[in-house]
């Protein structure tokens, strides 16, 4: 294979044939490079932690799932730094490109991935989301690609970073494999309760870029249809929503600073300036501040729960912006990711499943919409996008 996008870390051969036979017969997948593969090192997307860890014993969960059901594995997939990022971007293996966007970013964490399947160099693939990693790119590449609920999907031999928030999610171009790999991925899904209800987030229409609410107004007033109600709302309080992602990163960041910190101070490891930044933010996040967040979050989890309900999805833009110019100033690309940041929060803090669909574009820039299930609903949701997807 031929890896004209950069999707896949250089020098690293990783194919691993099926280990069964199932729904996922024939398909190739790649898996992000915080995905443990038997006998191969989980770089994390940094030279200093491939050097300081030994070659994994067996496949993360996910992995072996995929081989079970039939998949080859062709490769690992290259991730920002520690799964630290939101844009793609690595200093030491290079930016995956964006074959939907050419020029811009494929957005990340899981920018590898993304790529590879954007670019039909795999079927699907694995990737992570803790803090927007599977949506972002997803959005920008023109993908369908699900955060699942928190804890529904093993994460085991899986490098983590924030564990109340860590995720393993997927990506497909096509709406029938997302929903195969979907299935081996969450396993036997007995709820059949319907969801009949849409809920239309207008304040997170409202941060958006007005390009963005352009080109989705008429995919929402095309999916309404799907539905047997449809409601307008507003999904926060007098705070307004921004104050989601405003309580949303201290915990984070709270969170991936114990994960790292003793590697840190062991093996004094080489970052870029934008995990550096990330890192040392991290460490000033003290345990009062983390007070209100909670309190915020307990909150925020009832507020979603009462509003979905056990029949509704709210739909809302995945990310607000379009995908930026790989070669945006650092100052521009952070603005970009506290942007993100302001949507990708929201399902995150509640630990609730949301999927993009890619069913728009702003002059051949892919625009994702996104759907939040409520918690627990991700086979349901899959089977909506296949739906959906079949009468767009």
């Amino acid at each position: 294979m031929t890896d004209d996008l950069g999707a896949f870390v250089p020098n690293t051969a990783c194919v691993v044939a099926p280990t069964g036979l199932g729904q996922l017969d024939g398909l190739t997948f790649a898996a992000k490079d915080l995905f443990d593969v038997a006998g191969h090192v989980t770089g994390s997307g940094n030279p200093d932690w491939a050097r300081t860890h030994s070659p994994a014993t067996r496949h993360a969960d996910a992995v072996a799932a995929l081989l079970g059901a039939g998949a080859t594995l062709i490769g690992k997939t290259i991730t920002d730094e520690i799964s630290l990022g939101l844009l793609g971007r690595n200093q030491f293996y290079g930016t995956p490109r964006n074959p939907r966007a050419p020029g811009r970013v494929a957005g990340g964490s899981s920018s590898g991935s993304a790529s590879a399947v954007a670019g039909a160099l795999v079927d699907t693939a694995l990737g992570t989301d803790s803090g927007g990693s599977v949506r972002t790119p997803a959005a920008f590449c023109g993908l369908f690609g699900m955060r699942p609920t928190h804890g529904r999907i093993s994460v085991e031999g899986m490098a983590t970073q924030s564990p109340s928030f860590d995720t393993c999610g997927w990506f497909a171009r096509d709406a029938q494999i997302f929903a195969r790999v979907g299935a081996v991925l969450l396993g036997d899904a007995a709820d059949k309760t319907p969801i009949d209800r849409l809920l239309i987030a207008d304040d997170a229409f409202a941060i958006v870029d007005p390009e963005i609410r352009t080109v989705l107004a008429p995919i929402v007033t095309r999916i309404s249809q799907h539905f047997t109600s449809v409601e307008r709302t507003r999904l926060a309080g007098p705070e307004g929503i921004l104050a989601w992602s405003a309580h949303q990163r201290p915990l984070q960041a709270a969170e991936f600073h114990a994960t790292f910190r003793p590697w840190i101070e062991e093996h004094v490891p080489r970052f870029s300036i934008e995990v550096g930044r990330s890192l040392t933010l991290a460490s000033l996040v003290s345990e009062a501040d983390l007070v209100a967040p909670r309190a915020f979050r307990n909150a925020a989890k009832a507020r979603l729960a009462a509003l979905l309900g056990e029949d509704a999805v709210l739909c809302l833009p995945t990310v607000p912006i379009l995908a930026p110019y790989i070669d945006e100033p650092f100052s521009e690309m952070m603005r970009s990711v506290d942007r993100i940041i302001g949507l990708t929060a929201i399902a995150g803090l509640a630990g609730v499943p949301q999927v993009n669909l890619p069913f728009a574009a702003h002059e051949g820039v892919p625009v994702g919409l996104s759907l939040v299930g409520p918690k627990g609903s991700d086979a349901r949701l899959l089977s909506l996008v296949c739906e959906l997807a079949g009468a767009s």
